[in-house]
């Protein structure tokens, strides 16, 4: 039989790690790696990792929010997501917090529904992303600037989001993740879901001091 398909941990020999940029969310890091018997140089951004949030309610319509993202110039159809920045907090708190405060909703159940490498060539950033199902409205809502102060939201039925991905018009990848998992999962009886509180050993390392 077949090994089962996984990513293997692997890590060469760093022997020197250097920040060369030190940004206001998250660093630029130079790394020197003694790998298969040489030297390789690698920067990549040193990130803090985050949380995304699939909510879903009785008729499963997921939650989007569109809102302005300077990089890439664009308004783009998102699920709510936040950064795990708040020094101890574990990442479902993290979720349920960035819920409350993009959408003004709590959700009575929660499960893990994937994970993934943002960029892995580029970035140390890993995004788990939750299910969120018995959805309520939150007790108070929340004040929002920036980027987020003119959020549109849109409750859209999750065959009509995998639609929109297949046929390239929505791109964020929590989104794309999430939906595509979410429908296949569904399509399973959603066996594929963990507990919301499973470990998570992909976790982006913390930033370095």
């Amino acid at each position: 039989m077949a090994d089962l398909l996984s990513d293997d941990p692997s890590e060469g020999t760093v022997t020197r790690s250097v920040t060369v940029y030190r940004g206001r969310v998250w660093n630029i890091r130079r790394d020197e790696v003694d790998y298969n018997g040489e030297t390789i140089v690698r920067e990549y951004m040193d990130h803090t990792g985050a949380v995304a949030i699939l909510a879903l309610d009785d008729e499963d319509r997921m939650l989007l929010i569109k809102q302005y993202r300077h990089p890439v110039r664009m308004r783009d159809w998102e699920i709510p997501a936040g950064l795990l920045d708040v020094a101890g907090e574990d990442p479902l708190a993290s979720a349920q917090r960035e819920l409350a405060e993009e959408a003004d909703l709590v959700a009575d159940r929660w499960d893990v529904l994937g994970e993934f490498y943002t960029t892995p060539g580029g970035s140390d950033e890993a995004i788990r992303i939750y299910l969120a199902r018995g959805l309520r409205s939150a007790d108070e809502t929340f004040a929002r600037t920036a980027e987020e102060a003119d959020i549109e939201v849109r409750w859209a039925p999750l065959d009509e989001v995998v639609d929109a991905i297949l046929d390239r018009r929505l791109q964020n990848p929590s989104l794309v993740v999430g939906a595509l998992a979410a429908h296949t999962s569904r399509a399973r009886g959603w066996a594929t879901l963990a507990p919301a509180d499973s470990a998570w050993p992909r976790r982006s390392r913390a930033l370095h001091d």
